[in-house]
């Protein structure tokens, strides 16, 4: 008679979860860490990108919110994390 082995389902299991971790998992914690540390170093002067795609230079910096010239006496408040991008001037010249 021959012995029947069963699998352990935990295993399999156990690896999907871990490869999971490292693809979807960590990738999107550091990027929002590194999101929110730049948010966190947001200055007077820096250019940004917001989520609707309106670029703009930081004027002015509150608790939640962020005041950006557009243009010339065109000034808009909008909510820090709606900004996606943070280009600072000195990294632009080099």
């Amino acid at each position: 008679m021959a012995a029947e082995q069963t699998a352990n389902p935990l295993i399999p299991m156990l690896l999907i979860g871990l490869i999971m971790y490292f693809v979807v998992i960590k990738p999107e914690r550091d990027k929002q860490k590194k999101r929110k540390e730049g948010l966190s170093q947001l200055k007077k002067n820096d250019q940004v990108i917001t989520a609707g795609g309106i670029h703009g230079t930081v004027v002015n910096i509150k608790d939640k919110s962020v005041i950006v010239r557009v243009d010339n006496n065109v000034r808009l408040e909008i909510a820090k994390d709606s900004i996606n991008a943070i280009i600072n001037k000195e990294s632009q010249t080099k």
